[in-house]
C-alpha cells in the first residue's frame, strides 16, 4: 500500500508539474518522449538541461530515478535531483523530497524534515504537502518535532531554499 501511494504521488507530480510550464524545445521533447514511454530519449533530453540547473528537468529526472523509468530505480539519485529542483523553489520537488523522507526512500526516515519539505511545498502551491503533513501528524509527531520542522521551514525560506 505504501509503495502504491508513493508511486501515485510521484506519477501525479510529473503530470501536474508539467502544466503551465514554459518549456524550451528540448524540455518539451523530453516530456513528449516520456509520455510515450520513450524513457531513453527523455533521459537524453533532460540530463544536459538538469546539469545546467534547469529545475523542471531536474524534477523530471528525479521522477525517472524514483520510479525506475528508463534507469535503474535509485532513490538516492532521485533525492539528489529533487533537492536541486527544490532549492530553486519547485513545489512539486519539495513535496517529493518530503515523501522520500516520510517513507525512508534514498534518505533515512525523518519526520521533521518530511514535515519541513511538505510545509514548503504546500506553501508554494503543492496541495499534496498539506496531505503529507496531516499524515505525519497522524503518525504521532510530537509538538517539539512540529515546532522544529516549522523553524527549519522558516530558516529554509530565509536562505532561499539553499542548503536545507
Amino acid at each position: 500500500m505504501k509503495r502504491l501511494i508513493i508511486t501515485l504521488c510521484l506519477a501525479i507530480s510529473l503530470a501536474i508539474g508539467s502544466f503551465g510550464v514554459g518549456w524550451s524545445g528540448d524540455l518539451q521533447k523530453g516530456f513528449d518522449a516520456y509520455e510515450e514511454g520513450d524513457y531513453a530519449t527523455a533521459l537524453k533530453e533532460w540530463t544536459p538541461l538538469a546539469e545546467q540547473s534547469e529545475a523542471s528537468a531536474q524534477f523530471n529526472l528525479g521522477v525517472m530515478y524514483a520510479m525506475g523509468h528508463g534507469v535503474p530505480q535509485d532513490h538516492k539519485t532521485a533525492v539528489k535531483w529533487f533537492t536541486l529542483s527544490a532549492e530553486q523553489g519547485d513545489a512539486m520537488a519539495q513535496g517529493n523530497i518530503a515523501t522520500m523522507y516520510a517513507f525512508s526512500q534514498g534518505v533515512i526516515e525523518d519526520k521533521v524534515y518530511a514535515h519541513m519539505w511538505a510545509n514548503l511545498g504546500n506553501s508554494n502551491g503543492n496541495e499534496n504537502g498539506k496531505k503529507l503533513m496531516e499524515h505525519l501528524l497522524e503518525q504521532g509527531m510530537t509538538p517539539s518535532q512540529i515546532e522544529k520542522a516549522q523553524d527549519l521551514a522558516r530558516e529554509c525560506v530565509a536562505k532561499n531554499y539553499k542548503g536545507c
